[in-house]
């Protein structure tokens, strides 16, 4: 009856959320829903009636996603309801300079989740704020794409422990002061999920969860502009059933895409997104959000739809999760990464583009392109912040606009293939170990993958692996957003190379950058002696340094040209006429910055990593792979 009132004053048009959302209840425990509610329901009819005004039970299903949310909101614990009203008297806490995340598989950092607890000492001692902990829940046995193919949304995988478990988890983390974000898989279900076998039974309610075709006609048309994104599992962009049917698949042939043309599809996931608010998810992680809606003659990639759909989600959770932020996962054009970071979409998003250009300059010894991005690519909607990471369980993809390249010289195709030799060795001069993902011996095309240690050169024994560590991290640590360790990398930890012997993951090269806690490594975090007591040392000094400096908060950042091709270079403003000045050189030589370059500073200024002054009146002399952090005063 409550839902048939609010459809019928929706079919009416009538804006009066209020009075709409008032005849759900009358119980004073849900009147601070219904003050939240009354903000984004119209948005979010807004956006159902550009997603499904052509369908007969678009409204309906709206009533119902309404309803949803308020049930959940009322049985949201009294801890998190808290942790909503403290998010909402400081929106901004994310921007933080004491922002520090980490992120590791459970069960190889850790055993299970028991040992994510245990280690929460040792993620205080490191400064974290934030930890994200990779796909966790229940999946196929086997090859299941590291978790990434889900077979429930609300059971954790057995192995590592159970949803109560997680819940208590996310609790210790919250009074430790660290956000706990989980991957949230968007795009697909595994082919053993509910939904997934249901729908291939043609259960009523399930039939048009995925896309299932009888003959190769549809999938043929769909092929005709979509691209192949795992050409060794499976050609285009669907796999064939045991009964002769088609069914869409992007990614392994086990993960199954779900259609959210179907507003049932809609409903059914916000109810795992609320599922996990309540049981303490602070972020999450929205996986291959590009995907995520299907339209004939497009590419299916980043359609305006996609866009539309992860706003309406985020209309509902802040209706029943007001706290929860969404970040975006979308290795992509960069103009198309920058297109899902908005407050009303994904408060936050990985920076791709940073974190590939990081390794380009490395690899050239030259840095224009990553300035050239750090000039043009940086700046974002007020209320949001990137994610910004020196590697991460994936591949690195050279995700840099051809366009940008080309103003430099630079030919896109040819370098990206120059980029992929450099990393797996194949390139003179090469000091990286990497091993070469999906390689595509037909188009030439391939990603990379190794850890940061083995990537920069400690691996080789390169003379400046460990610097190149530091310097990729320092870029990431200052540019501004919320800086991303994967765990492990802060002790110099190699690539694991015994990936190949275990058939789940041999056919997958990117297990080589996923190895097991390095306890020898951790155990030689205090000794100078070691590789990994060198770099914990200097990395930790620089997540020190940064939680004590203001100037590192937010977004904002200023390009300085040093008129050095090797030096990458901005200023982080603080306050009125002083500024924090970053330089790095990715080249294995000495670069000199002239005074004339550095003289629009006052030459007084301060390191504040090495807590000394420094006279800039002369000029200044950056070592090979040396990166300084200095608090100036502007002109």
């Amino acid at each position: 009856m409550r839902q048939a009132l609010l459809v019928t004053q929706l079919h009416s048009g009538s804006h009066d959320v209020a009075r709409i959302l008032s005849s759900l209840t009358d119980a004073q425990a849900e009147r601070e829903f219904l003050a939240g509610a009354e903000l984004h329901l119209p948005r979010l009819h807004e956006l159902f009636v550009r997603l499904y005004g052509d369908r007969p039970d678009g409204l309906e299903r709206l009533a119902s996603v309404v309803d949803l949310a308020r049930r959940s909101w009322v049985s949201r614990p009294r801890a998190l309801k808290a942790l909503d009203r403290e998010r909402a008297s400081d929106p901004d806490w994310f921007e933080s300079e004491r922002m520090l995340g980490g992120v590791c598989y459970v069960d190889r950092y850790a055993g299970g989740l028991s040992g994510i607890r245990d280690s929460i000492p040792y993620f205080r001692e490191l400064g974290l704020t934030y930890l994200h902990l990779m796909p966790l829940f229940d999946s196929p046995e086997g090859n299941s794409d590291g978790g990434y193919a889900v077979s429930s949304y609300r059971r954790v995988n057995p192995k590592l422990g159970t949803m109560e478990e997680l819940a208590e988890l996310a609790a210790d983390l919250r009074r430790a002061g660290i956000s706990l974000v989980v991957d949230f898989i968007f795009n697909h279900t595994s082919n053993e999920h509910e939904w997934a076998q249901k729908a291939i039974a043609g259960e009523a309610g399930y039939e048009d969860f995925y896309l299932i075709f009888p003959d190769r006609e549809m999938p043929d048309a769909y092929e005709r502009t979509t691209r192949e994104i795992f050409p060794d599992d499976h050609p285009g962009s669907f796999v064939q059933l045991d009964d002769g049917r088609w069914i869409w698949a992007t990614f392994y042939h086990f993960q199954w895409d779900l259609n959210y043309a179907n507003p049932a599809v809609f409903e059914a996931m916000a109810g795992e997104m609320l599922f996990l608010a309540n049981q303490g998810v602070e972020i999450l992680r929205m996986d291959a959000v590009a995907f995520i809606w299907k339209q004939l003659g497009t590419p299916c990639e980043s359609l305006p739809e996609a866009h539309l759909l992860l706003q309406a989600f985020n209309a509902v959770l802040r209706m029943a999760a007001p706290g929860m932020l969404f970040k975006s996962e979308a290795i992509v054009h960069p103009d198309e990464v920058v297109s899902y970071i908005s407050p009303d979409e994904c408060q936050i998003s990985y920076n791709p583009l940073q974190m590939a250009l990081t390794w380009e300059a490395l690899a050239t010894r030259d840095g224009r392109l990553l300035q050239q991005a750090l000039e043009r690519r940086h700046d974002l909607p007020e209320g949001t912040a990137w994610v910004n990471y020196v590697r991460s369980h994936d591949d690195i993809g050279w995700t840099f606009a051809d366009e940008d390249a080309a103003e430099l010289g630079i030919d896109g195709y040819p370098h990206r293939r120059f980029l992929n030799d450099f990393y797996v060795g194949r390139a003179e001069g090469s000091f990286a170990r990497g091993v070469p993902f999906q390689e595509n011996p037909r188009t030439g095309d391939a990603r990379v993958t190794g850890t940061t240690a083995s990537l920069a050169g400690i691996e080789a024994g390169d003379a400046g692996g460990e610097d190149r560590v530091i310097l990729a991290h320092a870029l990431a640590l200052s540019t501004g957003g919320i800086p991303l360790l994967y765990l492990g990398d802060e002790v110099a930890q190699l690539n694991d190379y015994s990936y190949a012997e275990r058939a789940e993951e041999a056919g997958d090269s990117r297990w080589v950058h996923r190895p097991h806690r390095p306890a020898e490594r951790y155990a030689e975090r205090t000794d100078a002696d070691t590789a990994a007591g060198r770099v914990y040392s200097r990395l930790t000094r620089l997540t020190e340094v940064r939680r004590s400096t203001p100037e590192f908060a937010g977004n904002e950042l200023v390009a300085f040209d040093t008129h050095v091709a090797s030096v990458v270079a901005f200023l982080r403003p603080g306050d009125v006429g002083f500024a924090v000045l970053v330089l790095a050189n990715v080249a294995d030589s000495p670069a000199e910055i002239d005074a004339v370059t550095l003289s629009g500073l006052a030459p007084e200024a301060l390191d504040l990593v090495a807590v000394h002054p420094v006279w800039l009146g002369a000029g200044l002399t950056l070592a090979p792979h040396g990166v300084r952090w200095l608090r100036v005063r502007l002109r």
